[in-house]
């Protein structure tokens, strides 16, 4: 992910959604962020705009 939302996002956030996703098992054999695919970056942006847009609801 980009050093911008790397900023913009908690580590235990992105490591959720990534969960959610199905990517953290890349993530984690890897040792960070840097093959998971831009595609994959963008819906982890969009999960995260999602997760904020039902806790402002509430």
């Amino acid at each position: 992910m980009s050093s911008k939302t790397n900023s913009m996002m908690s580590e235990n956030l992105k490591i959720e959604i990534a969960k959610e996703l199905g990517v953290y098992d890349l993530v984690k054999k890897d040792g960070g962020w840097g093959n998971v695919s831009s595609k994959t970056c963008g819906n982890m942006v969009s999960k995260a705009i999602e997760i904020a847009n039902r806790n402002l609801e509430k």
